[in-house]
């Protein structure tokens, strides 16, 4: 099933006040801060079209499959850049993924990759949930049941709180054919970790 972050806030209201505004203010002014003061006079507003625009962001169809006889060939899209935020701390990750599935018959186009991945990514997530909610959905799309999906990324939550020390953390998820310890898991593998290192 394919998640739309639209489902989860709803629109800006028809009278033009967005309540998210009401949230910025009543944040400003809990960490000491005026909302009326210069500099910060349209901060609520701005948060609010942030908040509506990235929760409600929407990357457009999937699209098509191209026939294509690809004989056990793997087809692997590397190092999609993406914005995500931590549902622990509301605090943004940034991900480098890859992704990596061997066709049945018929190909995805290149731009679809992004597409899915940035529709999972624009919710409130966990790096975990993230490359297994973008795994599924290329599974639905493709038909394919061998999909790979890599992601490396640095968490702000971790960065700039608590321990305050940058990380990448890395999170995989193998199906299919690319779950053996085998040649196609290799492969992948093998493409993955130079970029990474």
């Amino acid at each position: 099933m394919t998640f739309t972050a639209v489902d989860v806030l709803q629109e800006e209201p028809a009278d033009g006040h967005d309540p998210l505004e009401d949230v910025a203010r009543r944040l400003l002014i809990e960490i000491g801060e005026d909302p009326d003061r210069d500099g910060l006079k349209d901060t609520p507003a701005r948060f609010a079209r942030w908040w509506r625009e990235f929760s409600g962001y929407d990357p457009g169809k999937v699209g098509t499959l191209f026939p294509l006889h690809t004989d056990g060939q793997t087809v692997l899209v590397s190092d999609i850049q993406l914005w995500s935020l931590c549902e622990h701390h509301l605090l943004p990750f940034s991900c480098s993924v890859t992704i990596a599935y061997r066709p049945r018959g018929e190909v995805l186009g290149l731009s679809k990759f992004a597409r899915i991945a940035h529709r999972h990514a624009h919710r409130l997530q966990v790096q975990e949930r993230l490359v297994r909610d973008i795994a599924d959905e290329i599974t639905e799309v493709t038909g394919s049941e061998d999909v790979a999906v890599v992601a490396r990324g640095e968490h702000l939550c971790m960065s700039m709180r608590g321990i305050r020390t940058p990380a990448l953390m890395t999170s995989s998820v193998f199906n299919g054919v690319f779950e053996e310890h085998g040649p196609a898991r290799q492969e992948v593998v093998a493409m993955v970790l130079p970029r990474s290192q």
